[in-house]
């Protein structure tokens, strides 16, 4: 159910304190700065962002931090104890205390198999609550040029995933394919919420003109030229998959245009972690058939 227009305000009213605090992981809290952000005494700033999130501003600050970490515990070879100290934890003991606490596993299990289906019920009150109509304004009817891509196949449940990425990753950096110099792609074969095993996803590098690339666990295909609705924005995965969800429901039966046989697949174009989330930029793109419905 989308916001009520009171929510909505509040929601919109509250956004530059969540991109400022993911702008500031790493700093003390300034509750009065944060409440001028919003237009609120420091009291009533506090009571109402525990109302509208779910949680207290602090934890809020913490559980952000946490998922930064398990970020970096999926995708980097940092010790845990270097990951605790940038997570503002003193020893690593109190990082594994906090982390368990939240996620139910230590941070070397969650290493070894990254859940990442957990971390979206867990900040799914948190995380990008703006309406979802916001994205009308992000919305471009463009020519989608065909690109030709290398892409590794992950089939199955989706708390693996991680598993897969990190793969995809190695495999990245051994032929030196740089998110800086070749493009990152997504393509989604099936929705999000299907059955675990129907569950289907391709990661993809833009393929370079080169012949020494090991092709074994990688396949090469191509995105397809098309007319294609397309969402340039910022944000969390939570957000990325609000803004499908808006392009087929809400857009899509409304538009006059209709989705090509091809799956939608996303850019992501800010890779870096130390990129805050909120402000990681991607394109969501899906394609369209040449002609418009006739009314």
């Amino acid at each position: 159910m989308p916001p009520s227009p009171h929510a909505t305000r509040l929601l919109r009213r509250f956004q530059p304190v969540l991109d400022f605090i993911e702008a500031h992981l790493d700093s003390a809290l300034d509750l009065t700065a944060l409440a001028a952000l919003a237009a609120y005494s420091p009291a009533h700033f506090q009571r109402q962002f525990a109302a509208l999130y779910g949680l207290p501003i602090g934890r809020y600050q913490q559980w952000r931090r946490l998922h930064r970490a398990a970020q970096m515990l999926a995708y980097r070879q940092d010790t845990v104890t270097d990951i605790a100290l940038q997570a503002g934890y003193a020893s690593p003991e109190a990082f594994a205390h906090a982390f368990q606490r939240v996620m139910g596993c230590s941070p070397s299990a969650f290493r070894a198999q990254p859940d990442w289906q957990s971390w979206e019920h867990i900040l799914a009150s948190t995380q990008e609550r703006l309406p979802m109509t916001d994205f009308l304004a992000s919305l471009k009817i463009v020519d989608e040029p065909a690109i030709e891509v290398l892409a590794m196949t992950h089939r199955g449940d989706p708390r693996e995933l991680g598993e897969t990425v990190r793969r995809f990753i190695t495999w990245r950096r051994q032929y030196g394919l740089h998110p800086a110099r070749y493009r990152t792609f997504n393509v989604f074969h099936t929705p999000p919420d299907v059955a675990a095993n129907d569950f289907r996803i391709d990661l993809c590098v833009e393929a370079p003109q080169r012949s020494d690339i090991d092709r074994e666990n990688v396949f090469r295909t191509h995105l397809p030229s098309s007319r294609a609705a397309v969402i340039t924005a910022t944000g969390s995965d939570t957000r990325i998959r609000a803004a499908f969800d808006w392009l087929y429901r809400d857009w899509l039966p409304t538009s006059g245009d209709e989705p090509t046989d091809h799956p939608p697949w996303l850019e992501r174009i800010d890779l870096a972690l130390d990129i805050p989330e909120s402000q990681r930029q991607w394109r969501a793109v899906v394609p369209l058939t040449a002609a418009r419905r006739t009314p």
